[in-house]
């Protein structure tokens, strides 16, 4: 079972209640934060002090004040803090439900669980923590809500060709454009009818409302 652990939240009312509900049904140090920043120094210290957090809980978007931050996103803080202790458990607690961002959390950080803010989150992050402290072995743990979700989209994987896709579309190429370039380029499918087909998969898969939305969300995940 997890002896230290650290909440990451800048909003009040949800830090307060994880930070209550984990000292009442764990006997653990729990302590919290509303800033990356300071998130990263008392993981910094802990381990200076020889006493490191085991289990790090955090949102990953957070709402800019007068401090200026130099970790300014959840994402940010995890790599950061993986850099720093590559041993603690990571429970990413969010609104964010794009499957491409769950599965890039998952693969590339090695986060431990990943649960979605609702009315029954409390209870998730209660399972999700007795779930990988428990297990001898490596275990993660998904919100159940979306568990259909990511099902959804596992026929749908991000290739090369996307993202080549996507640089295009940044560039102010038109389809036809794209086209033309990829039969030049000896790439397949090249076809105007497959390129749009593919355009509106990957707006579907990372929800965004248009091209321009999709470009953004690229960029923000660093894909592009």
């Amino acid at each position: 079972m997890f002896k230290k652990i650290l909440i990451t939240e800048d909003i009040d009312s949800i830090n307060l209640g994880l930070t209550t509900a984990l000292k009442e049904k764990y006997n653990a140090a729990v302590s919290s934060t509303k800033y990356c920043d300071e998130a990263f120094l008392k993981i910094k210290k802990a381990i200076y002090e020889k006493e490191p957090y085991d289990l790090i809980i955090t949102d990953l978007s957070f709402t800019e004040d007068h401090r200026e931050s130099k970790i300014a996103s959840g994402e940010e803080l995890i790599k950061t803090i993986k850099a720093e202790q590559s041993d603690i458990g990571v429970i990413v607690y969010t609104i964010e439900d794009r499957p491409y961002k769950i599965k890039s959390l998952f693969e590339d950080y090695k986060i431990d669980a990943y649960i979605i803010k609702g009315r029954e989150s409390t209870q998730e992050l209660i399972e999700a923590i007795d779930t990988i402290s428990k297990s001898q072995k490596k275990s993660t743990y998904i919100s159940p809500k979306l568990n259909q979700l990511l099902k959804e989209d596992l026929f749908f994987e991000i290739e090369q060709y996307d993202i080549d896709l996507i640089k295009n579309l940044s560039k102010g190429l038109t389809q036809d454009e794209i086209s033309y370039l990829l039969k030049k380029e000896g790439k397949t499918p090249s076809s105007i009818s497959s390129i749009e087909k593919r355009i509106n998969k990957l707006k579907i898969f990372f929800k965004a409302k248009n091209t321009i939305h999709l470009i953004s969300i690229a960029k923000d995940m660093g894909i592009i």
